[in-house]
């Protein structure tokens, strides 16, 4: 029986290496959108909510991932968005109308509220300027508020509003998808780029250990993709550390086999991306190189029609509230896969949101739950850290839209110093079980420890709070190693974590 199974050979040696993966690159996002903030991460007086409104069962399951980074207060968000009305006493603090997303901002949570949940979740921050309606000087005020330890003006105003130690924000994204003819304050490529130079400039005066990302393009289709990218970068290249992708993926047309091959065209928007940050390099004749941060990334399209009939003007709507399927968590296992591919260059990555709006962790005032798309990304934010192997796939392919779609998504991520290897793979045909082989007699004195599976008859199968394990990974039994090789059944659309110790 097995001899007629479909195979795939995965070819990997601990010398061939992609390169170290940054933990960053299982970050995630919270913006001033929805309930991503109120009634997802604060809720004063929920039955889970500590003596500062924070929500417990949140922050337990947040944990439970290991999120390294938060990138915040957004998004469209940040782009009208003074931080000052964020700070200081709340009673104090203005109810404002929001224009990004049609709602009212109470701010009642802000910037030292959200670092306060950041420690107690064991995550950093990746903060956003405003470069939309703002500029230079808001810029450098913040970092001053933020990293300087006191004797100014806004070290010192921080220390009046009850925060002693600087809180030493060392990523800084310099706004947010300007390119978009639907951001407050867009500009054109050159417009942007000249103030993301002299904003990165500014801010480094101020600190010069902090790190930034500059506005790459929002997405692939967007007609000034590539020209954006090499004018922003020719204008700032001296001040940027990293360069921004943004892209979510949808399945309108209920076409299984085409929506699974979107990690193929993820792949392609980050070869083509670096191959304009080389371009730039090359150019300038420098030494140095720029890596990417694709911090927005996700499936994002079950709540579209929703969204278009909320009431504007309210407060924390239900908005962007996409439930999450089977089939997407096949495609975030497989877009996981593609970013640690490229662990080389994509340093940073976003998953894009981490409570209520398009994210992986559901709230209700009585609980909350993991979607289906949370366990792909705790997988590998637990599992995936180390170094990512040149990991050569052989298996067969099937037409795509977006070109050729192997059946198999597959990379290795070797953890030398604690004795450790895991392969993560992704079966994409919908029929049948996949057979994988891996020689791992490279690997001396390592052995199979488990193998952690996720399938479901149901590509449409959900979980909510009433049911939620209905999809849920599982011990599976699938693998077996003998005399260094390894031969494991992929079943016919799964997820798979195969796990090695020394």
């Amino acid at each position: 029986m097995a001899d007629k199974l479909k195979k795939a050979q995965v070819i990997i040696d601990p010398n061939f290496v992609v390169g170290e993966v940054d933990k960053r690159i299982y970050g995630s996002f919270i913006e001033h959108l929805g309930r991503a903030v109120y009634e997802g991460i604060y809720q004063p007086g929920n039955k889970f909510a500590d003596k500062n409104g924070l929500r417990k069962d949140v922050m337990e399951l947040i944990k439970e991932i290991n999120v390294p980074i938060v990138r915040y207060p957004g998004g469209n968000f940040v782009s009208a968005y003074n931080w000052e009305d964020g700070v200081g006493p709340v009673k104090d603090r203005p109810k404002k109308i929001e224009l990004a997303w049609g709602v009212v901002e109470t701010n009642e949570f802000g910037l030292n509220e959200f670092m306060d949940w950041a420690k107690q979740v064991g995550t950093e921050p990746m903060y956003a300027v405003n470069l939309g309606t703002r500029g230079i000087d808001d810029a450098k005020n913040i970092v001053e508020y933020c990293n300087i330890k006191s004797g100014t003006y806004y070290s010192d105003l921080r220390i009046k509003h009850g925060v002693k130690e600087p809180h030493n924000i060392k990523l800084w994204c310099l706004g947010n998808e300007m390119d978009g003819p639907w951001q407050m304050g867009h500009r054109t490529a050159a417009e942007y780029g000249m103030l993301a130079a002299r904003a990165g400039q500014i801010m480094k005066l101020v600190d010069p250990t902090i790190e930034t990302v500059a506005c790459g393009s929002s997405s692939l289709t967007m007609p000034s993709f590539g020209e954006w990218e090499r004018t922003v970068l020719e204008c700032s290249y001296d001040t940027t550390d990293y360069l921004s992708l943004h892209q979510y993926y949808g399945n309108h047309e209920n076409d299984t086999p085409n929506f699974l091959a979107n990690s193929v065209a993820m792949d392609q928007f980050i070869t083509q991306v670096l191959s304009v940050c080389d371009y730039v390099k090359a150019v300038k004749r420098s030494k140095k190189t720029i890596n990417l941060s694709f911090d927005e990334w996700n499936v994002w399209y079950h709540s579209n029609e929703q969204d278009k009939k909320l009431e504007k003007w309210v407060q924390h709507p239900h908005q962007l509230e996409d439930v999450y399927n089977f089939e997407d968590l096949l495609l975030v296992g497989s877009m996981m896969i593609t970013l640690l591919r490229h662990a080389d260059r994509v340093k940073i990555a976003c998953l894009a949101q981490l409570v209520n709006v398009i994210a992986p962790i559901m709230t209700s005032d009585t609980g909350a739950w993991r979607q289906t798309i949370f366990y792909p990304y705790m997988h590998a934010s637990v599992y995936g850290r180390g170094t990512a192997l040149n990991t050569v796939v052989k298996v067969d392919t099937y037409e795509s839209k977006h070109g050729d779609a192997p059946y198999v998504d597959s990379v290795a991520i070797y953890d030398e110093e604690n004795g450790a290897l895991t392969v993560f793979a992704v079966n994409k045909n919908l029929e049948e079980d996949i057979e994988l082989n891996i020689d791992l007699r490279q690997f001396e004195g390592f052995n199979l420890k488990e193998h952690i599976m996720c399938t479901h008859d149901d590509l449409k199968a959900v979980n909510t709070e009433e049911n939620p394990d209905n999809v849920k990974p599982v011990s599976y039994n699938g693998s077996k190693l003998e005399d260094g090789k390894l031969t494991s059944i992929l079943p016919k659309k799964s997820w798979n974590v195969i796990r090695f110790t020394k």
